[in-house]
């Protein structure tokens, strides 16, 4: 009896201890259990595209501004026309020519332009024919002038290179030989004689029947490869207000624009933009008191690049018909 007594405590506490582990299994067991069945967090929604909203059938998108185009017809010749005085020092010159639309050949009147930047020239754009088509070649600033279908636009651009002026520093210096300038404004200038090796006349394309064959020297190629900068913005809207303007369409004014060069862009009815050589006048406004003659030939045949020289105001009352044998003929020739 005392033998049951004295076993009974290790016997009990041999069965918590039993009791104690099931219990820690049972514990374990349940943990198991429940990281075995937990469920994944859910996925991130997938993204959603939302299209940008349709433009309003009102706003129509801006038509290519002096973008390459096709006309199937030959550009006309090129007006002759005087150049206006340069009207702000460092303005370069940027030379008219025959844009195509919808209604046709229209003019882009010549004008004086800021630059984008120092150091840059323009070399203007020029029709190729190409196959069986003109193409449109747009112009663009550069360090250098760069092939421009060996057109003779005039006024420093003879059809290879440019002889109006140059970048002397972070200035630009103006060759009064053959660009318009006024002294009193522009005070950076210099003069010397340009002597055109290209045949001049007023021949408007390159290549094809009747056009300039021409093709790009190896300063002209290696300009091609520079850093090329588009038209500004006052030279898009330039373009653009002449495209809007019917007068400068060439199936209305027969190749002779009543506007032919502006002293800023789209400054049409300013008192400097002069009209071309037998063009139909102009009543909003006289013809400049000074002008640069824009006649490769000159006068008398020759190179033609003596210096601006005065013409007066149109007068305001009628002038008498001249007499026959004082009418005079107006030179077939393009500009200096």
């Amino acid at each position: 009896m005392f033998k049951l007594f004295t076993r009974l405590p290790r016997r009990l506490a041999s069965l918590a201890g039993v009791l104690l582990l099931a219990g820690t299994a049972i514990t374990l067991s349940g943990c198991v259990v429940r990281a075995g069945f937990a469920a994944p967090p859910p996925p991130p929604p997938p993204a959603v595209y939302v299209a940008p909203p349709p433009a309003p059938a009102s706003v129509a998108p801006a038509p290519a501004v002096d973008a390459e185009v096709q006309a199937s017809e030959a550009p006309p010749a090129l007006p002759v026309y005087e150049q206006p005085a340069c009207p702000v020092e460092g303005y370069l010159w940027a030379p008219g020519y025959w844009a195509f639309g919808p209604g046709g050949y229209y003019w882009v009147p010549g004008t004086w332009v800021a630059p984008p930047r120092v150091g840059f020239l323009w070399t203007p754009g020029y029709w190729g024919f190409v196959g069986a088509v003109y193409v449109w070649h747009a112009g663009y600033w550069g360090p250098h002038v760069g092939f421009y279908g060996g057109v003779h636009y005039g006024f420093g651009y003879g059809g290879v290179g440019f002889a109006g002026g140059r970048w002397v520093g972070n200035s630009f210096a103006y060759n009064q030989t053959v660009t318009n300038v006024n002294v009193t404004v522009v005070h950076n200038t210099y003069n010397e004689t340009v002597v055109n090796n290209t045949t001049i006349n007023r021949v408007s394309y390159n290549g094809g029947a009747g056009g300039i064959a021409a093709t790009p020297t190896p300063q002209e190629r290696m300009a091609a490869q520079e850093p090329h900068v588009a038209a500004t913005a006052a030279q898009t809207q330039h373009v653009r207000l002449a495209a809007s303007n019917p007068a400068l369409l060439a199936r209305n004014n027969g190749g002779r624009p009543s506007i032919a060069a502006t002293p800023r862009p789209s400054a049409f009815n300013a008192p400097g933009a002069v009209g071309a050589h037998g063009a139909a006048p102009r009543s909003q406004h006289a013809q400049p008191a000074l002008a640069h003659a824009n006649n490769p030939n000159g006068a008398a045949g020759g190179q033609g690049h003596g210096k601006p020289q005065p013409v007066k105001a149109k007068a305001t009352k009628p002038h008498p018909k001249p007499k026959p044998e004082e009418a005079k003929h107006e030179p077939d020739v393009a500009q200096r």
